[in-house]
């Protein structure tokens, strides 16, 4: 077992590759009573494309990650949330663009909800009946988010953007999609992905840190994997262009919801590379667009914002994009104030003290989840993922400068590569 010091955080995290490759985590918060696990999957909504070393390439329906995790939860003795529920854990899971995320919280029974929390997602139990039933509920979670008009301004935004890449499909894949979802299919994406050499577990709070490696050691070494060969992931070449400049759906809504944002061409760096690129992406936006910034200020006083106004930045190997906006009562004018004052940006450069009060509030926020287990936990295999560290995040901010920030300004914020996505009713 490696012993990872981080000295200035004050946080000393145990790391140990298992023999059947699983990698595992486990930072001990003396003093605290919660813990937190997630055991975690490198497979997301984008990875319907894929090829395990010998075998043949695979094409597998839009939403199988998702309609996956959903099916974990079900086991011949039933619902698994039972057993959690009945130890005193709190249990989750989420699939992402690129992840799946199984995780419980408690502040009891560590060892018993840790156990269960492997066992169960290394225990898959499908069957024709089981996943001809789920199809029909995911079917009505595909629809009543089809209704929801922050998601569809969101995923308007994405499908505006990008031509090719999975990364515009729906977590959740479509009624017709999820329609094509077999037993044998889910079996295959299973022992692709699920592999112990594919994933990771991370527990952190109030722990005794060589109890629980020892395990997770005894509770592998008493199971049999098959050796995996590399995964390979395949994409479609996507264009730098966006799809499509503006995408407007029609919905009955009170007041319009407004997105926009950047795509980015396709970089294949990663790593601190990736990470400081991430950083420096997320000061601009904060600097330029956050409550604290005049832009922002203004637009709220003459009410064209709402306090739902914000954006965020969304990166990997193959795509990177922003998204801005919020709700509004005039689509057109907050597209041009936002996209004046970027410009005006980057004429003039990002003030040096917003940026500076940008970079200390990030750094506060990141020091402040240090003491959210669940914050931690939900954020470490984002980054491990991405071949970095979740304890770099904030070396790569404390190393951005102003003038990487302006750089940075100028290189995402291309109007070239800008799309829109406006939500409104169907009079307005």
């Amino acid at each position: 077992m490696q012993t990872i010091p981080f000295t200035r955080l004050k946080e000393t995290l145990y790391y140990e590759q298992l023999p059947n490759g699983l990698k595992v985590y486990i930072l001990p918060k003396p003093g605290f009573h919660k813990i937190y696990a997630t055991f975690s999957t490198k497979y997301g909504s984008i990875d319907n494309h894929f090829q395990v070393e010998s075998k043949p390439e695979a094409t597998v329906p839009d939403g199988i990650a998702h309609f996956l995790e959903h099916k974990m939860f079900e086991e011949p003795t039933g619902d698994i949330f039972a057993t959690f529920a009945s130890q005193g854990a709190s249990a989750n899971a989420f699939t992402s663009f690129d992840r799946t995320v199984y995780l419980f919280s408690a502040t009891e029974q560590v060892k018993e909800n840790l156990t269960t929390l492997i066992n169960f997602v290394q225990n898959p139990y499908f069957t024709e009946q089981n996943v001809e039933k789920e199809k029909g509920i995911i079917g009505q979670e595909i629809n009543m988010y089809r209704d929801n008009p922050d998601w569809r301004s969101y995923f308007g935004l994405i499908e505006a953007l990008y031509r090719k890449h999975p990364v515009r499909i729906d977590i959740a894949g479509t009624v017709d999609s999820i329609a094509e979802i077999t037993k044998d299919t889910l079996y295959e994406c299973y022992h692709t992905f699920y592999h112990p050499s594919n994933m990771s577990l991370f527990v952190v709070g109030g722990v005794d840190t060589e109890e629980v490696m020892q395990l997770v050691r005894d509770n592998q070494a008493a199971k049999t994997f098959p050796s995996q060969g590399e995964i390979r992931r395949f994409f479609e070449q996507e264009p730098d262009q966006v799809h499509e400049e503006i995408k407007v759906t029609e919905l009955p809504v009170s007041l319009p919801k407004c997105l926009f944002g950047f795509k980015e061409p396709v970089r294949q760096s990663g790593g601190s590379e990736a990470l400081k690129r991430e950083m420096t992406t997320k000061l601009v936006l904060d600097a330029l667009l956050s409550p604290s910034s005049r832009l922002y200020q203004d637009m709220y006083d003459e009410g064209l914002i709402s306090d739902q106004f914000g954006h965020e930045y969304n990166s990997n190997s193959n795509y990177a994009f922003s998204v801005i906006g919020g709700e509004t009562k005039s689509p057109d004018e907050l597209v041009k104030r936002v996209t004046d004052g970027l410009e005006r940006a980057k004429r003039n450069g990002i003030d040096a003290e917003s940026f500076e009060r940008s970079k200390r509030k990030k750094i506060g926020g990141f020091m402040r989840m240090m003491n959210s287990p669940e914050a931690m936990a939900n954020e470490f295999t984002k980054y491990e993922f991405k071949d970095t560290s979740l304890f770099d995040v904030l070396d790569a901010y404390e190393s951005v400068t102003l003038e990487e920030a302006n750089r940075r300004l100028n290189e995402h914020a291309d109007f070239g590569r800008f799309a829109v996505s406006i939500v409104r009713s169907p009079q307005g």
